[in-house]
């Protein structure tokens, strides 16, 4: 009898389309999220994009069970994420995930198994993701690529991080109208 083992590369070049999962919430309208998103969609085989914005709350909110109002608000970030992807041909799904990204991480990886993570965040001192050490315990936790955009919308400036905390793009915002 012979046994053959299936590694994750076997199982990445037998399926073509590549899984990317993207975690984001204020962030989520980032023009640098979409640019990477649209450079990894054209630049890549053909590739299903699932968009994760958990529904934060306030911790009464979250105290007595009401996160109608989260929900709405992460619904509607996520809506305006999936028309701005759109325009760049990019066809993206999307859903509301649990208000602790790291669980709303691991809750769509059980239905999309996604080959690369992508995660927007405030910051250094203004992300409570980074602050709880996000993007250090997904990767110690999950096996696939993440990739770690920061949107600085004080400083009017946005950048991705690679995986192993190098600066690989900078842009500038535009001024407010």
């Amino acid at each position: 009898m012979t046994t053959t083992t299936i590694t994750y590369d076997d199982e990445l070049t037998a399926r073509t389309t590549k899984k990317i999962l993207v975690v984001a919430n204020a962030t989520i309208e980032s023009s640098v999220l979409r640019e990477t998103i649209g450079r990894r969609v054209t630049h890549a085989a053909p590739a299903e994009v699932l968009i994760v914005a958990p529904a934060l709350n306030s911790r009464l909110r979250h105290w007595v069970s009401d996160e109608g109002e989260a929900r709405l608000a992460a619904e509607r970030r996520l809506h305006r994420c999936l028309d701005r992807l759109a325009v760049l041909d990019v066809d993206a799904a999307g859903i509301v995930g649990d208000a602790d990204p790291l669980l709303a991480i691991s809750d769509a990886l059980h239905t999309f198994p996604a080959d690369e993570i992508i995660i927007a965040t405030h910051p250094e001192g203004r992300s409570h993701w980074l602050a709880r050490s996000l993007v250090k315990r997904a990767r110690a936790r999950f096996s696939v690529q993440i990739l770690h955009i920061v949107v600085d919308a004080v400083r009017r400036q946005e950048y991705l991080v690679g995986p192993v905390g190098v600066e690989l793009a900078r842009s500038r915002l535009p001024a407010a109208a």
